[in-house]
C-alpha cells in the first residue's frame, strides 16, 4: 500500500523543534497541510509563518486531555478532515535510580509520553477511521534497551510501542492504518540535554557500544517516518544498526542484563546518579 501525503491534514505534536518541526518541513514539501502541535506557542507559531500556507500552529500540552479534544475539533472545523496523526511529543528525565529519583518526575514522563499519546490518538480515531489514514506513534529504541538511570522514559517507550501494536491490528478492518517509529540517537535538543551537557550523560553515552552509539540527524529521523507514512509501514527504526537489536531483543537482553549487572563500570555510573539525589529535575524539551 501507498499514501500519498499531498493536500492531506496532518497533526505533529511535539512540531516546535527537532524530530517534529524535521518532518513538518518535510511533509509540508510533499504537499500536506500540517497542523503544528506544540506547547511552546512561539515555537509552533515561527514554523508556521516561515512554511507559509497550508501550516497552522495550535498550543497544545499533550497531557491535558480535554485541550487535545478541542485540538481536534479546532482541526475539523478548520479543515474539515483529519488524515495524519503523528504523536511525537516526548520528554527526557535528568538521570536518577528509581530509589531516588522524585516521584512528581517520573508521573510527569508518563503523562506526556504515555497519556499524551493516548490524549493526541483516542480523540483522533473516528476521522482516521473515516479518512482512511494513517497514525504514527514514536516509541524509541529505548523501549527495548537496558533502563537504568532513566526507567520512566524506557517504560514508557515500550508502552507506547504496545499501544502502536495494538492500534495497528484495531484499525485494520477499517482500511485506516497505524506505525511504530523507533530511534536510536537523534541529535536533538533533548539528546544534548540528556547526553551532551550533563556529566553522567557523557559517561553513559561512552559505554554505548558501536553501532548502538551512532546518531542521526533530526532531518533522517523526519524522512524515516515521512517515507514510513508513504508506504504505511507498520514499523519503522533507524539508524539500521539498532534493527538486528529489535528483532533478537528476546536473547539479547537476557544476556546483556546479566553483563550489566555484574560491569564495575555499570555499578560506579548508578552510584553517581545516586550522588546526586535529590533528582535535579526534568529535561523539558519535546523530541
Amino acid at each position: 500500500m501507498t499514501y500519498d501525503v499531498a493536500d492531506r491534514v496532518v497533526l505533529i505534536t511535539g512540531a516546535g523543534q527537532g524530530i517534529g518541526r524535521a518532518l513538518a518541513r518535510l511533509l509540508h514539501r510533499r504537499g500536506a497541510v500540517v497542523v503544528l502541535a506544540d506547547i511552546d506557542e512561539t515555537a509552533a507559531s515561527a514554523l508556521a509563518f516561515d512554511l507559509g500556507p497550508r501550516a497552522h500552529p495550535v498550543a497544545a500540552d499533550v497531557a491535558d486531555r480535554a485541550r487535545m479534544r478541542a485540538v481536534i475539533a479546532e482541526i475539523l472545523s478548520r479543515h474539515g478532515r483529519l488524515d495524519v496523526v503523528v504523536a511525537n511529543a516526548g520528554v527526557t528525565p535528568v538521570p536518577a535510580t528509581l530509589r531516588t529519583m522524585d516521584p512528581a518526575d517520573f508521573d510527569r514522563v508518563l503523562r506526556i509520553n504515555l497519556t499524551g499519546v493516548f490524549n493526541t490518538v483516542h480523540p483522533a480515531l473516528d476521522h482516521i477511521v473515516d479518512a482512511k489514514g494513517h497514525v504514527v506513534v514514536v516509541s524509541s529504541c529505548a523501549a527495548f534497551a537496558p533502563g537504568m538511570g532513566g526507567s520512566p522514559y524506557m517504560m514508557s517507550k515500550a508502552a507506547v510501542e504496545q499501544l502502536g501494536r495494538a492500534l495497528r491490528v484495531e484499525l485494520a478492518p477499517t482500511g485506516a492504518t497505524a506505525g511504530i517509529a523507533y530511534f536510536g540517537l537523534v541529535d536533538t535538543p533533548m539528546t544534548h540535554d540528556m547526553l551532551d551537557t550533563d556529566d553522567l550523560g557523557r559517561t553513559l553515552d561512552a559505554l554505548l557500544p558501536w553501532p548502538l552509539n551512532q546518531r542521526i540527524t533530526a532531518d533522517q529521523a523526519a524522512r524515516t517516518i515521512a517515507d514510513g507514512i508513504a508506504r504505511r509501514a507498520p514499523r519503522t527504526i533507524a539508524p539500521r544498526g539498532w534493527e538486528p537489536y529489535a528483532l533478537l531483543r528476546g536473547a539479547i537482553n537476557v544476556v546483556l542484563d546479566h553483563r550489566l549487572a555484574a560491569d564495575k563500570a555499570v555499578h560506579e555510573l548508578v552510584r553517581a546518579i545516586e550522588r546526586r539525589r535529590p533528582a535535579r529535575g526534568i529535561a523539558s524539551h519535546p523530541g
